[in-house]
């Protein structure tokens, strides 16, 4: 059974906006690579065409996901984010207990995901340690690489208030 997908306002905005994109755009820049291939005559040895039928085919099922994923989005609702306790939408800040650095994790449902830009998935293990708890509580959590970090949670704030 699929688990739902939890996005935040902006995550299911951006969602849109690409999908839009696709659907319109790109499907029409695609259609006419696949017109001026055609006339370049026999299209069984053809490669442009082989190639624009296949960016086709990449395009269809990119919308296809975009859809699916939309169907089965639960966007947070903002009004309901607390700087009490880290919830996804929270903007958790932390400090390293071991090396003293200090660090500001968005925490976001997985499909709007991007560690390097420090907005983390609920489903990692930073974002499921983090999850539920308060201010200035000690989290442990085992990363991939290397022993357990313990994290003090210094400060929750919210972007959407």
């Amino acid at each position: 059974m699929p688990k739902d997908l939890i996005l935040t306002p902006d995550g299911l905005e951006k969602l849109k906006e690409e999908l839009e994109l696709l659907q319109t755009e790109r499907r029409r820049e695609v259609a006419a690579r696949i017109k001026e291939a055609r006339e370049f005559g026999d299209i069984s040895e053809n490669s442009e065409y082989n190639d624009a039928k296949n960016e086709q085919a990449m395009l269809e099922t990119r919308i296809a996901q975009l859809e699916e994923k939309l169907r089965m989005a639960t966007v947070i609702d903002v009004e309901e984010i607390s700087t009490d306790v880290v919830q996804v939408g929270s903007i958790v800040h932390v400090k390293d207990e071991k090396t003293g650095k200090s660090a500001k994790y968005t925490i976001v449902g997985s499909a709007e995901a991007k560690p390097e830009e420090s907005k983390l998935s609920n489903e990692s293990p930073v974002g499921r340690a983090l999850l539920g708890r308060r201010r200035n509580e000690v989290v442990a959590v085992q990363v991939p690489r290397g022993p357990a970090r313990k994290l003090k949670i210094t400060k929750i704030d919210t972007a959407y208030k």
